[in-house]
């Protein structure tokens, strides 16, 4: 993570809101959360501020939201923040910042879910209004979207840390779920909007269930496989058949295979993230690691379920 040398402040917010949207200078300001990208600021009770801090490319994420995300949020059953104003680059701040509606909630890695049913169909209900076919100018994944079989090299690296710091006691079951995945055939239909980064973080709950979605920085079109992964990622145990039965279209079963790796892919990033976390060191979450562990004890118990 390379964070930027200027401090973001409620001043330095409020600074930028006169300078560039003064009509929304008077309203309340307080921290959110700082996340892999940008900050979040509250911005009174229905609106925040997205401020990148660390990628470079957080600048693009955040352009590519207002872009594309008020044209898709009108058809999704849950509340997502929906950019209502741009502010660019300026002597105060040289990189682009947006202004959205606040969707409340505890983030699912923090508050999980636990009735799995009603969660299991918010999510389905959620997934298939996104996933529909998407334009030729809509974005490419950035280091995601197309065959599991390409992040082999990334998989191999990551479980043999995760092992090697005895995160994983049976490497070789994660590894089957995994090759399953990889050779799996790929997706044949039109590219779909999805929302890229489905991990826990990004999903908020209440009341046990799903309640809004947040972060489309990776929204792109491509194999739904990568979102469906969510199925073992955030839903408790029991819960993914009931998940996959109400998604439509049903997906066929080189999808879930797909998925699964996908799901894989999410789950070993945040065994080591969370590792990071609970050891204290730049970048860790330590929440990120109980719903990893969960995810691959449902997927090596479905893989086996299914030999």
């Amino acid at each position: 993570m390379t964070h930027t040398e200027i401090e973001v402040t409620a001043e330095l917010v409020r600074d930028l809101l006169r300078d560039q949207h003064p009509d929304l200078a008077h309203h309340p300001v307080r921290l959110g959360a700082r996340g892999w990208d940008n900050q979040l600021w509250r911005l009174g009770d229905d609106l925040a501020v997205r401020l990148p801090w660390a990628t470079e490319s957080a600048d693009e994420l955040l352009r590519k939201e207002h872009a594309w995300l008020p044209v898709l949020a009108p058809r999704l059953p849950l509340p997502v923040p929906v950019p209502q104003r741009l502010g660019e680059p300026s002597p105060r701040f040289p990189r682009p910042w947006i202004v959205t509606t606040w969707v409340p909630g505890e983030p699912a890695d923090r508050a999980p879910v636990t009735r799995g049913a009603e969660a299991a169909d918010a999510l389905a209900a959620f997934l298939t209004a996104l996933h529909r076919p998407a334009p030729e100018q809509a974005p490419a994944g950035l280091d995601r979207g197309g065959s599991p079989a390409g992040y082999a090299e990334r998989v191999a690296k990551q479980l043999a840390e995760a092992t090697e710091l005895g995160l994983i006691h049976d490497p070789d079951a994660v590894r089957a779920v995994w090759e399953d995945a990889a050779t799996a055939p790929g997706w044949a239909g039109p590219a779909l909007w999805l929302h890229g980064d489905l991990h826990p973080a990004n999903v908020l709950t209440a009341d046990g269930t799903i309640c809004g979605v947040i972060d489309f920085g990776d929204l792109f079109a491509g194999d739904p496989a990568c979102d469906l992964a969510a199925a073992w990622t955030l839903l408790p145990d029991g819960a993914a058949d009931r998940f996959h039965a109400a998604y439509q279209p049903v997906p066929d079963a080189a999808t879930l295979r797909r998925a699964r790796g996908w799901a894989v892919l999410r789950a070993l990033s945040g065994l080591l993230i969370g590792h990071a976390g609970v050891h204290g060191r730049r970048g860790g979450k330590a929440t990120w690691g109980p719903p990893a562990h969960a995810a691959l004890r449902r997927l090596i118990a479905e893989q086996a379920a299914h030999r």
